[in-house]
């Protein structure tokens, strides 16, 4: 269908207003990373890159960087096994329940981020404190994988849906076992959706703040946390540019490739 000229220029200028409204803030974060000046006026006063040498010589944030990572890494790999493991019971089986556990694997991703805080808190210093339970980067783990799962069940389940059981049926009337046809029919038709799914929980993990902040330890800081403290202290500011600009660069490789496989997959089938 070929829209009117007129129509078509007017949904040019709001998608243009759209993605401005979207990534100027973005892009200001970035540019104040390489700007002189510790005010951040703009325009800029002039650029430099020592703000970015600080950012690579701060222990703290190197230190909080790797706690992220593991803190993702791990939260990553219980969604995925947690995750995958759901995706498959509720598509590929009929039982009692089914629709119920579907909404409460669904469910911990549409609570407000500070309600599941305060339930993850209260849980593990009220009802796991007393047998030694301390808040630390296991329970940050944790507290990641909530919400961390739905987002691998959500593209797996999805995945098994479009692909059906027809192959699975195949491949078991050629006499194939249950094992042989998860891994040579099922697995290499969801390995996109496993990847796709890993990678948008890992960037999930990796930029949260809420959750973290109430099942984080005093000694526990992960790269947001670190930003936030330091985001009002003068010294500090350049610094926090230049991890937020990094942040965000972080945050949007994972959802490009993840993007990406899920095309790619969906384009292989058509």
């Amino acid at each position: 269908m070929r829209l009117p000229t007129a129509l078509r220029r007017g949904l040019g200028v709001w998608l243009a207003l759209g993605m401005a409204f979207l990534y100027v803030p973005l892009l200001l974060v970035v540019l104040n990373s390489f700007n002189t000046s510790r005010t951040f006026g703009f325009p800029p006063s002039g650029f430099t890159l020592q703000w970015w040498q600080r950012a690579a010589q701060s222990s703290g944030a190197m230190s909080a960087l790797g706690t992220s990572v593991v803190a993702g890494l791990s939260a990553t790999a219980i969604a995925l096994l947690l995750g995958s493991m759901a995706a498959f019971a509720v598509q590929r089986y009929r039982f009692f329940g089914r629709s119920t556990i579907s909404f409460l694997v669904v469910l911990p991703i549409t609570l407000p981020g500070i309600v599941t805080g305060i339930a993850l808190n209260a849980t593990f210093t009220s009802l796991l404190g007393p047998l030694g339970v301390g808040l630390g980067i296991a329970t940050v783990i944790i507290g990641h994988a909530t919400f961390c799962i739905v987002i691998v069940f959500n593209n797996v389940q999805a995945r098994l849906r479009r692909l059906g059981t027809s192959l699975e049926e195949a491949s078991s009337d050629l006499g194939a076992s249950g094992w042989q046809t998860f891994w040579y029919v099922t697995f290499p038709q969801v390995r996109g959706a496993l990847v796709a799914g890993a990678l948008l929980a890992f960037a999930l993990s990796f930029d949260e703040i809420v959750v973290t902040t109430f099942t984080a330890g005093p000694a526990v800081q992960t790269l947001p946390l670190w930003i936030f403290g330091n985001l009002f202290r003068p010294n500090q500011a350049p610094v926090v540019n230049v991890v937020a600009a990094v942040l965000t660069v972080v945050a949007i490789i994972p959802v490009a490739l993840a993007q990406r496989l899920s095309g790619d997959a969906v384009t292989s089938r058509v």
